[in-house]
């Protein structure tokens, strides 16, 4: 199974590359229409959104004998790590809030975001000229509170998609090396994702990755009460550019070196997969609508 779509796949992607590299408005489009579908999403279901977060707060004498595991180098012990709260009470409900607009592919990949779907509609096909009517949508969920809600997100390698070059049929792809270039530092980034892929049965899927960060409060931080609780403030919404216009055209990198900059990870950790922060304020750089935010009244 591994080669049986090998040559296929191999011509049918270097074919759609080249072409999103002339047409690299496409994508820039199509990162565009993704991200207000989102975004509008998300604003039409706040109130249910907040309701469902909100919820694990209200819970707790069901869990609290047995809390989440505490993250970070030094945690203080006043804060439960909510990544599974956002990730279900917004992540499973935008995946059903897309199929009210989209056909959606649950196909298999081995490593990736959070969430990962195959959209298909008339309008990707009309942003693509007819090239294709499919893109892969990447959503990560990264839930923080006030003590770690800073201007950017912490990206894996298996979080970015890259250059994405096939030079011959059995090497298979490869990305360009990525700098995260910091202040005092900088650091090689591996990133792993294709910008694009060639499913078995030809369909051509462009990648679009959207980062999604839902920001709680800590009211035992805000008001001098016994009680608690880590209710919904806002959410982030931000869409990191495609490998091919990250490194190719127009070559985002080149004008934007310090898009990516050193992650939280040690020197002990393995180089091919450090992270890298990704920043929301050079994201509103490159275009306004690549961060957005949500308040939750």
């Amino acid at each position: 199974m591994f080669n049986t779509f090998r040559e296929l796949q191999y011509y049918s992607y270097n074919r759609a590359r080249n072409y999103f590299r002339d047409n690299y408005i496409q994508l820039v489009k199509l990162e565009n229409f993704l991200s207000k579908q989102v975004f509008q999403l998300i604003q039409n279901y706040i109130i249910q959104i907040k309701e469902d977060y909100n919820e694990a707060s209200y819970l707790y004498p069901f869990w609290q004998n047995y809390p989440p595991e505490e993250r970070g180098r030094q945690p203080i012990g006043d804060q439960y790590p909510w990544i599974e709260v956002g990730e279900h009470s917004l992540g499973g409900k935008l995946y059903r809030l897309l199929s009210l607009s989209f056909n959606i592919r649950d196909i298999g990949l081995p490593a990736g975001s959070d969430i990962r779907v195959v959209l298909s509609s008339d309008k990707i096909y009309q942003i693509t000229e007819g090239f294709t009517n499919s893109c892969w949508l990447f959503v990560d969920i990264k839930s923080v509170g006030p003590r770690d809600d800073w201007n950017h997100a912490v990206m894996s390698h298996n979080q970015i998609s890259g250059s994405g070059r096939w030079d011959s049929l059995l090497s298979g792809i490869t990305n360009d090396v990525i700098i995260a270039c910091g202040k005092r530092s900088s650091h090689p980034f591996y990133c792993s994702i294709p910008p694009i892929y060639v499913l078995s049965d030809g369909t051509v899927v462009p990648v679009v990755i959207i980062i999604l960060k839902p920001v709680y409060d800590m009211l035992s931080l805000e008001f001098d009460v016994s009680d608690g609780g880590q209710p919904l403030s806002r959410i982030s919404c931000a869409t990191v550019p495609n490998g091919l216009l990250l490194c190719e055209r127009p070559n985002y990198l080149s004008e934007f070196p310090e898009l990516f900059f050193p992650g939280k990870d040690d020197k002990t950790k393995n180089p091919r997969k450090k992270r890298c922060r990704v920043s929301f304020e050079i994201l509103k750089q490159i275009e306004y609508w690549r961060f957005r935010e949500i308040l939750v009244s």
